[in-house]
């Protein structure tokens, strides 16, 4: 598993994020505070606070290619 937090500042970098996930077959979980919800799940991201960085849990151990693609995003 691997993990590093995120900022999704606009609706455009939501759907970005969520496109770039869904092209992957493993399992990436989004954390924001006592909330978790599923990367893949536009609605599941938009009901966290998006004002604050947001930890990304990627559950597979070849993610490098997943990585570079969200290089964008981390903070």
């Amino acid at each position: 598993m691997k993990s590093f937090n995120i900022s999704l500042k606009s609706i455009n970098d939501v759907k970005d994020f969520v496109n770039t996930v869904n092209k992957y077959d493993f399992d990436v979980d989004l954390t924001s505070g006592r909330y978790v919800v599923d990367a893949k799940s536009i609605m599941g991201i938009f009901s966290l606070d998006l004002s604050k960085p947001i930890k990304v849990d990627v559950y597979s151990e070849d993610c490098e290619k997943f990585y570079e693609e969200v290089k964008k995003f981390i903070v």
